[in-house]
C-alpha cells in the first residue's frame, strides 16, 4: 500500500510538472526605452533620450496568463536648467535600474503561429546608479528615491518564435526624495519597444 501511494504521488507530481511546463513560455527581450520626467518646474525642462533595456518575461497560462519578468536598464533623460533667458546648462541624466514585473496578459488573437496580446500590471524599478553624460550637472544618487512603483501596459505580437512589444510605464512614486528640490514631485514616464524570442508553451 505504501509503495502504491508513493507511485501515485510521483505520478501526480510528474503530471503537474508536465502540465505547468506545457503552459510556460519564456520570452527574452532586448530593446529601446525613452524616459522623461513629469511636472517640470519653472526654469527646468526635460525630454526623453534613448536608452536600452534587456531581460526576460515568463508567461504562465494559455490565452490568459500571468507575466512576471525581470529587466536591467539604462535610461537617459535630457535635463536643461535655465538660469536666465540667455544662460542654460544641459546634460543627460543617466539611470541604471533593475525592474521587476507582475503583469497579467491576454491574447486578443490566439493563433498557433501568430498572437496579438495585451498586458498590464504593477512593476517596481530599483535605482542602481545615477550618472551624467557630460558632467555639466552634478546629479547625485542620494537625491533620488531608491525605487519607483509603476503601472505598465503593453501591446505585443508573436510571429512564430519572434516577438515585438511596445508599451509604457507610468511612475507612481516621486523621483526625488525631497519634493522641493530641482524637479519637485517629478515622476518617471517611459515608452519602450523590444524585440525578442519566445520558447515553450507547446505551440
Amino acid at each position: 500500500m505504501k509503495t502504491t501511494r508513493t507511485i501515485l504521488l510521483c505520478a501526480t507530481f510528474i503530471g503537474m510538472a508536465t502540465a505547468a511546463t506545457a503552459q510556460l513560455k519564456v520570452n527574452p527581450q532586448l530593446g529601446a526605452a525613452f524616459t522623461d520626467l513629469s511636472n517640470d518646474p519653472g526654469g527646468v525642462t526635460t525630454k526623453a533620450a534613448i536608452g536600452y533595456q534587456l531581460g526576460v518575461d515568463l508567461r504562465l497560462g494559455d490565452r490568459l496568463y500571468f507575466q512576471p519578468g525581470a529587466f536591467f536598464g539604462r535610461s537617459a533623460t535630457v535635463v536643461k536648467l535655465s538660469a536666465s533667458d540667455t544662460t542654460a546648462i544641459e546634460d543627460n541624466l543617466i539611470r541604471t535600474t533593475a525592474k521587476l514585473k507582475a503583469l497579467v496578459g491576454y491574447d486578443i488573437i490566439h493563433g498557433d503561429h501568430f498572437k496579438l496580446r495585451l498586458n498590464a500590471g504593477p512593476t517596481y524599478e530599483a535605482l542602481l546608479s545615477v550618472d551624467s553624460k557630460d558632467d555639466k550637472i552634478a546629479f547625485n544618487k542620494d537625491d533620488y528615491n531608491g525605487g519607483s512603483f509603476n503601472m505598465d501596459a503593453g501591446l505585443g505580437l508573436d510571429l512564430t518564435i519572434l516577438t515585438l512589444e511596445g508599451g509604457m510605464s507610468y511612475g507612481l512614486s516621486n523621483a526625488y526624495k525631497d519634493q522641493g528640490k530641482l524637479l519637485g514631485d517629478a515622476k518617471y514616464f517611459t515608452y519602450y519597444l523590444t524585440l525578442g524570442l519566445v520558447f515553450g508553451g507547446g505551440k
